[in-house]
C-alpha cells in the first residue's frame, strides 16, 4: 500500500471521529440541559423551602449540617433535593413511631385496625417517604445530568484534539511523494 493513500485513510477516519465526537457532545449537552432544566422546573413547582438561617431546627445536629448551606433558599437543585431528603424528612421521619418504616408500621396497623395512632403513623410515613423517594429520584436524574455535561465537555475536549491531529494529518499528507510505499 502506497504511504499517501495509508495516511489519507487514517486522516479522514480521524475527520469522521471528529464529526462523531462533535455530535456525541452536541447530544450530551442537550441531555444535560432537559435534564437539569426539567428538574429545576419540577422542583420549583412543589414551592418547598429551607428552614430559614437561625431556626431551631437547624440547631439539631443531624440536620443544621446540611441544611445550614440552603437556610431560607427555595428548593430547586438535585443536591438541594439529597439535602432536604436525607438530611430533613429522614431525620423527621425517624421520629414518628420510634424508627420504624411505612412498611412496619402498616403491618402493624392492619393488624390493629382499630389503632388510630398507628394509622396516622402509616399515613404519615406514607407521605414523607414518598416525598422523600420523589426528591431522592430528582436528585439521580440531576446527577446523571451533570454526568452527560462532564462527557460532553471530555467529548468536545477529544474532538478539539482530534481536529488539531486531522490538521497535522491533512499537512503532513501534502509532503509525502506518491510513489513511497509503506
Amino acid at each position: 500500500m502506497r504511504r499517501k493513500t495509508f495516511d489519507a485513510i487514517l486522516t479522514a477516519g480521524g475527520a469522521m471521529l471528529v464529526v462523531v465526537l462533535l455530535v456525541a457532545g452536541s447530544l450530551l449537552m442537550w441531555g444535560y440541559s432537559f435534564v437539569s432544566s426539567t428538574v429545576h422546573d419540577e422542583l420549583a413547582q412543589q414551592k418547598i423551602f429551607f428552614p430559614a438561617a437561625g431556626s431551631a431546627q437547624l440547631t439539631n445536629p443531624e440536620i443544621g449540617p446540611y441544611l445550614k448551606p440552603y437556610a431560607g433558599q427555595q428548593l430547586v437543585t438535585g443536591p438541594q433535593a439529597e439535602a432536604y431528603a436525607n438530611h430533613y424528612i429522614a431525620v423527621h421521619l425517624k421520629e414518628i413511631a420510634h424508627g420504624q418504616t411505612y412498611a412496619q408500621v402498616s403491618a402493624a396497623a392492619q393488624q390493629h385496625p382499630d389503632n388510630a395512632q398507628l394509622r396516622a403513623q402509616a399515613t404519615t410515613l406514607f407521605q414523607g417517604e414518598t416525598l422523600r423517594g420523589l426528591l431522592l429520584e430528582a436528585y439521580g436524574f440531576w446527577e446523571l445530568g451533570q454526568m452527560a455535561f462532564y462527557a460532553a465537555v471530555a467529548s468536545f475536549a477529544l474532538a478539539a484534539v482530534m481536529l488539531v491531529l486531522v490538521v497535522l494529518g491533512y499537512l503532513h499528507l501534502r509532503r509525502v511523494s506518491p510513489a513511497e510505499e509503506l
